[in-house]
This record gives structure tokens, C-alpha cells and sequence, in this order.
């Protein structure tokens, strides 16, 4: 019996005596690695650190030198110069800040002009595809960057600008009028005249709008109303009006808030002056709140209106979450021929339990329709959130061949046609569902501008300016890579409308949000040659 006690000890102990022996090793073990880590850790801090002290006295940017990454050559988007066919008026004038400049004349320190800090070269550009892979030699094209130049095409004190607002409302309207009228009265102190044109195109001809005496004063508290003050339309196109008006009024800068289709207008009153040997600089603003405008990364006003479309979706919520049985809420948002809308107002309100846009069409039933799918997500939850852009669906409802004033296709009545048919479909399951239906389009692109799209309508109106004072013409102005640019119309509005990546990330981020299925592997295209 003890001699048994006595195996049993022992044979503890040895156990005992093992384990602590691996415990040790293992944390000996586990040491040393940390120490070796930390060792490598430390030698690649030195080294990392020896190489960016190297390259900074070879004047080298700090990082590691891919040598499997190359670039074979950049190409950069000319803008028509005005100074190639005109003489120049602003010759040996220094661009100065202006209204700066006058408000310290006289100052007992001397001289305390406002200079810019940084005045724009000729070739200064920024690259449009940024990305670069391993393996391949990639060409780029590149946009011309915006700001102030150092020579002066036109002499502020006998410039004479229109501005002229066209097509659909969109936030931020009234904020560019302000900022180009500032920029010119402030940053360059013309002395002419700016008129504000009403109603769009037709505003340069018909007697019943006369244009409007914009001043730096009379502008001042416009950027706090939505909409425009000059007022806008579709259509009224009329190149020798228009041209008649620019010579009768002396005016040599012509500024054009628009879409694509105005955009055109623009570059058409571009090229008419130039054949008639006018001399005028046209520049463009891009607008489109579905913002859809090629190359740029957002079009001013769309952000406004994705926050505007907030306060909807969480209506549908309410409503859908509210009112039994099976509550339903149906967004319509604005979106032609592009769900950027749509798609970025479902991601940031986080509620939406389908989105519908015209880049995938929307198949109904079946393994990856989206009324299987509304039903899951009621009984999972109780109610469900649907947000549709207003061009979707033309797979079921088949294309329009009306128009607009605009040449715009009329669009079929989306939201509708869904409410119809999850009722329908609820009833075929022997339930009843309470569709709501809230179509806040116009609601959203009349509010103000928010902040971000404030400073965005800054930045667009002051570079315009730059641009047009440096005798740039033909070119519409705006965001690329971050960075303001100047970028001729006609590569501009070849590629417009641009659409959505359906298979892009933004696609793949509203199908984790929503957790509806993918229709995007079924094109449009086929869709309507079935039906």
C-alpha cells in the first residue's frame, strides 16, 4: 500500500516537474521571440530610419523605391488660351489679392499688398489615375491645375462678366453666384459690371427677364437660400441671341452653372466667339445633383442632398416600423441614369433594407429577388426600408420615348410600381403588408448648401475666376483627386452621364448594409430583349 502511495508520488511529481520544465522552456521560448522581434524591430527602424535621412540629403522623398511600378508618360488635357488669338490686356499687371491690397493703402509700414502665397506654373498638373500596379509601364492623363496665375490675360478695370444658371435646382447655386462675384469684385477689383441672367438661356434675349446688377453687396446673404436667385430653366438655346447680348453688354467673361447638357451650350458659345473673333472667356461650373458628371469626384450640392435624404429615410422608418401589419417604407430619390444618390443615402442612414438603382436591375422574384427578400426581412424584423432611384426599373417598365426641354428621357413612375407590387406579392403569401410611399425629390435639391458643399462652391467660384482672368476658356472647373483642376468640356462631357461600378466597392458596401441579393450578373439589356 505505501510502496503504491509512494509510485503514485512520484509519478506526480515527475508529472509536476515536466510541466514546470515545459512552462519554462515555453516562456524562455516566448522571450527570446520577443526579444528577437524587438532586435528586428529596432534594426529595420535604423535602417528605415538611415534610408529616409539619405534620401532627404539626395533630396529624395522618404519611403522605399518600388522599382516594379512605372509610369510611361503623362498626358496633359490642354485648355483653350485666349492670349494664342488675342492680344493680351492685363500685360505687366501684378495679380494681387485686390480688395486686400486696397484696404492696407497707405499703411505707415509701406507696402502691404496681398500677395498669394502660391501662383500656378503652365504645366503644373494633377495626374488623373493616381492607382499604379506591379508589372506595367501605365500611361496617365493629367488636368490642369487650378488657381491664380502670375500673368493676367484681362485688365480688371475693364472686365464685364454674366453669370447664367441652367437646368434643374441643386444646393449650392446661390453660393457660386456669390463666389464668383466676390472673387471678381475682391480678389481682382474689377470695375466693370457682372450681370446675373435669369432663367437660364433664354434670360440673354427675352425682355421679360432683364439681367440682374450682381455686386459684392447684393450677394452677400444669398449662400443661405436654397435655389438660385437668377432663377433657371431647361431649353432657350440661341447661339446668335446670346452672342448678340455678350457683344452689346462688352462682356468678356461668361460663367455657365450647369450640366452636361448646358455644359455643351457652353462650349458651342466657346467655339461661336472664337470663329466671330469675340473675345470671350467661357468657363463652366459643373451641376448635376445626381452627380454624375465624369473625372470629377463629386459634383457641388451632392452631399447636401444625400444629408436631405436622411431625414426622409428615417421617416419611411417611422411610418413602416409604426403601422402594422408588415410595414413597408418606400424612398424615391433622385438618380436618371446614376444611383449615386440612392446608393450613398442608404449608406449612411444604415436603415435601408433594399436599394433599387439603375445600374442593376431589379428582378423581382426568384432566387435573388428582391421581394423574397423585403419578405424575410419583415418577419425577421417586423418592417422594412426600401430606397429607390427614380431611373431604376426600366428593365420592368420598359424606356420612354419622351423628353424634356432638356432632351432628358421622361422617366416611369418606379416608386409606384413597387409599392404595387409588394402589395401584390404580400397578398399572394395570404398577408397583407402597409406600404408607405415618400418621394422627397425636390425636397432635397432645394435646400441650402451645408458646410462642406459651402467651401466646395467656394473653391469652384474662385478658381472659375482664375481661370478666366489668366484668359483659360472652354473649360469647366472642379474636383479631381482632391485637388481643383481645370478641365476642357468636351473630354468632360464625352463620357457623361457616367453610372455606378456595379461591381465596384461602393455596390459591395450596400450589399453588406442591406444583405439584399446580388442582381448585378443579370445585365438591363438582356432583361428587356426577354420581355
Amino acid at each position: 500500500m505505501t510502496a503504491s502511495i509512494d509510485a503514485k508520488a512520484v509519478a506526480l511529481i515527475a508529472a509536476a516537474s515536466a510541466a514546470a520544465t515545459y512552462l519554462i522552456a515555453k516562456r524562455q521560448f516566448e522571450s527570446k521571440a520577443v526579444t528577437d522581434r524587438r532586435k528586428l524591430y529596432e534594426r529595420d527602424q535604423k535602417v528605415r530610419f538611415e534610408q529616409d535621412e539619405k534620401s532627404k540629403m539626395e533630396g529624395l522623398p522618404p519611403g522605399t523605391k518600388v522599382d516594379d511600378i512605372k509610369s510611361d508618360g503623362v498626358y496633359l488635357w490642354e485648355v483653350e488660351r485666349l492670349s494664342k488669338y488675342f492680344p493680351s490686356e492685363g500685360e505687366g499687371i501684378e495679380n494681387i489679392m485686390a480688395a486686400l491690397s486696397e484696404a492696407g493703402k497707405g499703411h505707415r509700414d509701406g507696402d502691404t499688398r496681398a500677395r498669394y502665397n502660391k501662383l500656378i506654373g503652365d504645366h503644373e498638373c494633377i495626374l488623373a489615375n493616381i492607382r499604379r500596379s506591379p508589372g506595367g509601364e501605365e500611361k496617365t492623363s493629367a488636368y490642369i491645375r487650378a488657381g491664380p496665375r502670375a500673368k493676367l490675360h484681362f485688365n480688371p478695370a475693364t472686365v464685364n462678366a454674366a453669370i447664367v444658371t441652367c437646368g434643374g435646382l441643386c444646393p449650392g447655386l446661390n453660393n457660386v453666384i456669390r463666389e464668383i462675384t466676390r472673387a471678381l469684385f475682391h480678389l481682382y477689383g474689377i470695375k466693370g459690371k457682372v450681370h446675373g441672367i435669369q432663367g437660364g438661356y433664354r434670360g440673354f434675349y427675352d425682355p421679360k427677364l432683364p439681367p440682374i446688377n450682381l455686386t459684392a453687396e447684393s450677394v452677400e446673404n444669398i449662400h443661405h437660400e436654397g435655389g438660385t436667385i437668377l432663377g433657371s430653366s431647361r431649353g432657350g438655346f440661341d447661339i446668335d441671341k446670346i452672342c448678340e447680348f455678350l457683344q452689346s453688354r462688352n462682356i468678356n467673361q461668361l460663367f455657365v452653372i450647369g450640366g452636361d447638357g448646358t455644359h455643351r451650350g457652353a462650349f458651342k458659345i466657346h467655339e461661336t466667339c472664337m470663329e466671330r473673333g469675340i473675345h470671350v472667356a467661357v468657363a463652366g461650373i459643373p451641376k448635376t445633383i445626381d452627380n454624375d458628371v465624369d473625372y470629377l469626384d463629386r459634383s457641388f450640392g451632392f452631399v447636401t442632398s444625400v444629408e436631405a435624404a436622411q431625414s426622409a429615410i428615417r421617416a419611411a422608418k417611422v411610418e413602416a416600423s409604426c403601422n402594422l401589419p408588415n410595414g413597408i417604407g418606400i424612398v424615391k430619390l433622385m438618380g436618371r441614369s446614376s444611383g449615386f444618390i440612392a446608393a450613398h443615402a442608404t449608406l449612411g442612414s444604415g436603415d435601408v433594407d433594399l436599394c433599387l438603382i439603375p445600374e442593376v436591375p431589379i428582378i423581382l422574384d426568384g432566387p435573388v429577388g428582391c421581394l423574397p427578400h423585403l419578405w424575410n426581412r419583415v418577419k425577421e424584423k417586423g418592417y422594412a426600408v426600401v430606397v429607390v432611384a427614380e431611373g431604376a426599373g426600366e428593365e420592368l417598365l420598359g424606356a420612354s420615348t419622351e423628353t424634356d426641354a432638356s432632351g432628358n428621357k421622361k422617366l416611369p413612375q418606379i416608386g409606384e410600381h413597387m409599392k404595387k407590387v409588394i402589395n401584390e406579392y404580400f397578398k399572394e403569401q395570404g398577408e397583407e403588408a402597409t406600404v408607405k410611399y415618400i418621394d422627397p425629390s425636390y425636397m432635397i435639391r432645394s435646400v441650402p448648401a451645408n458646410a462642406t458643399d459651402t467651401l466646395y462652391c467656394m473653391q469652384l467660384g474662385q478658381n472659375a475666376v482664375h481661370g478666366t482672368m489668366a484668359g483659360y476658356t472652354g473649360f469647366s472647373v472642379g474636383l479631381c483627386n482632391n485637388k481643383m483642376c481645370l478641365l476642357p468640356i468636351p473630354e468632360l462631357v464625352a463620357t457623361s452621364p457616367r453610372q455606378m461600378n456595379p461591381k465596384g466597392r461602393t455596390w459591395e458596401r450596400i450589399l453588406a448594409v442591406t444583405r439584399q441579393p446580388n442582381a448585378r450578373s443579370f445585365s438591363r439589356r438582356s432583361l428587356l430583349m426577354d420581355k
